[in-house]
C-alpha cells in the first residue's frame, strides 16, 4: 500500500485546499474498495459493511447487495473466498495488477510508469510491503489520498484525471467485471459490481470535466 511523505502541508494551507463533500464521498468509496481488496475483512469490517445503505441508483443497489451479503457471511468464509480469488495454490483466480491486465505479465512497463508518477506526487510504498504498487488496492488508495491530501496537498481534479486515465481507466473496469463474474466470487462478486460501476462513474465524470 502507499504511504504519505514525511513532510506535510502547514495546517492553514491544507485547510485552504480542503476537498468538498462530494470529493470526500469519492475518497471514502475509493478507500472502502481498497480496504476490502487489500485483505479479507475481519468481523468488525464485515459488520460495518452490513450497515451500508444506498439510493436507487445501480451503484446504490450494488452497495445494498454487498451489505446483505456481509450480514450473512462469516469472516472465515470471506477469507477463504479472498484466498481462492487472489492467492490460491500457486496463484489465485485473478491477478489484480495493472501490468498483468495490460501486458499479460507482472512487473512490466505499466509498473515503471506508475512508479514515475508516484515519485512526482511524493507517494511512496509503505515500509515492509513487497507487493508491486500497481495492484488494484494500492491504486484505489492512491486515488483516495490524492483527493484528501493524504500525500501532501489535495491534488487538483485535472491531475487526478490524468492519474486515473493513465493507471486505472485502461484496466480497472475489466478487473472488476472479472471479479464480479469469477467462479469463486460470492461476497466479492457484489464488490466487483460496486467497483465496476464506480469506475465507470469516475471515468465519465473525468471525461465530462475535460470537455
Amino acid at each position: 500500500m502507499a504511504s504519505a511523505p514525511e513532510t506535510a502541508l502547514p495546517r492553514a494551507a491544507a485547510a485552504e485546499a480542503a476537498p468538498g463533500e462530494e470529493d470526500l464521498l469519492r475518497a471514502q468509496i475509493y478507500d472502502f474498495l481498497a480496504l476490502l481488496l487489500a485483505g479479507p475483512p475481519d468481523a468488525a469490517l464485515l459488520e460495518q459493511t452490513s450497515a451500508l445503505s444506498g439510493d436507487d441508483s445501480p451503484l446504490g443497489e450494488a452497495f445494498r447487495t454487498l451489505a446483505r451479503l456481509a450480514a450473512v457471511s462469516s469472516p472465515k468464509a470471506v477469507e477463504r473466498e479472498f484466498h481462492e480469488l487472489f492467492i490460491g495454490v500457486g496463484r489465485g483466480e485473478l491477478l489484480p495488477y495493472a501490468s498483468y491486465y495490460l501486458t499479460g505479465f507482472l512487473n512490466e512497463k505499466p509498473l515503471a510508469l506508475l512508479r514515475r508518477d508516484m515519485e512526482a506526487l511524493r507517494i511512496r510504498r509503505a515500509p515492509g510491503k513487497s507487493e508491486p504498487e500497481d495492484n488494484i488496492a494500492s491504486l484505489l488508495e492512491m486515488m483516495a489520498g490524492m483527493i484528501t491530501g493524504r500525500f501532501g496537498a489535495p491534488v487538483p481534479l485535472e491531475r487526478q484525471a490524468e492519474f486515473f486515465n493513465r493507471h486505472m481507466a485502461p484496466w480497472a473496469v475489466h478487473f472488476f467485471t472479472d471479479l464480479e463474474a469469477a467462479e469463486k466470487s460470492v461476497f466479492y462478486a457484489a464488490l466487483g459490481a460496486a467497483g465496476r460501476l464506480f469506475m465507470e462513474i469516475e471515468r465519465e465524470a473525468f471525461r465530462m470535466s475535460a470537455a
